[in-house]
Order: structure tokens, then C-alpha cells, then sequence
């Protein structure tokens, strides 16, 4: 069965990116690919590239990944669930992509800790509010000993 990197490479066009990438043996991922691994939309993917998180290899209108860029949105996936902002995490990638090493966030002490303490303050508003839901789900029922709990 013929894939699209296959196609790629029939037309004479074919990048150097895409070649460099087959002849290492390097599996590209098309966008759906990546949505699909990453869970991810296909508009998010587009977002990333349109504010140079990440660069895929383009053919045509085709967008590949390869190693280096799935490394790299890893990174960024992971700078978002510590809870920083894409401005942030910009910040703190490195500027070129290294397909040879898993890449880190740039993080500094203060940053690290700046970060806790902000997300501390967000859990302690969450329970605020989860406090005061339980206790008017608990006068709903006509129950006020009762509240809803966690699923």
C-alpha cells in the first residue's frame, strides 16, 4: 500500500526535508497522524506551527513530522500541563529543534517556583468553589448533611 510520504517522493518536486527524513528511516507523521497520537486538533496544530512552536516539513500543502518535531511538541505539551502559557514555553524552547537529544523546557528556580505557587492558588480556589457547589447541590436535595462528591 502506497502511503503519503511514498507519494511525496514520486512527484519531482519531493523536498530534501522529506528525503533526508526517508533515508534515515525516520517515520513522518502527517497532521492527522499527529492529531491522533497527541489527542490534539488539527486547528491546534496549525496554531502551533502559524506561532513557530513547531515546524513541520511542508510538501505542497502537506505538513510532515518527524522526529525532531514530535520531540519538540512533546515539550510543549508538557510545559502546558505544568500550566505555562504558549508565551512562556516560547521562551523557554530552544531555538533550533535537535533531532538527537529529547529537548527540555529552559526552566529556571524562580520560574519553577513562581509556577507552584500559582498553581497552589488555583487549587485552593477550586476547592473554594467545589465547597460551595457541594453545599447548594446539598440544599437542592434537601439534604444539607449531603453533597455531591468527586466521580
Amino acid at each position: 500500500m502506497e502511503t503519503a510520504t511514498d507519494k511525496a517522493f514520486a512527484e519531482p518536486d519531493g523536498s530534501a526535508g522529506l528525503r533526508a527524513a526517508h533515508e534515515s528511516g525516520d517515520r513522518l507523521y502527517t497532521i492527522g497522524d499527529m492529531a491522533r497520537a497527541y489527542k490534539v486538533t488539527l486547528r491546534a496544530l496549525r496554531f502551533y506551527e502559524d506561532r513557530g512552536l513547531i515546524k513541520p516539513i511542508r510538501h505542497g500543502v502537506s505538513r510532515f513530522y518527524d522526529a525532531a518535531a514530535r520531540t519538540r511538541f512533546e515539550t510543549i505539551l508538557r510545559g502546558k500541563q505544568l500550566g505555562f502559557t504558549l508565551t512562556q514555553i516560547s521562551a523557554m524552547l530552544p531555538r533550533q529543534e535537535k533531532p538527537e537529544a529529547a529537548e527540555v523546557l529552559d526552566l529556571q528556580e524562580g520560574q519553577v517556583l513562581g509556577q507552584i505557587a500559582q498553581l497552589e492558588k488555583k487549587r485552593e480556589e477550586l476547592d473554594v468553589a467545589l465547597a460551595a457547589l457541594r453545599e447548594t447541590h446539598g440544599r437542592m436535595t434537601g439534604d444539607p448533611g449531603r453533597s455531591a462528591t468527586a466521580a
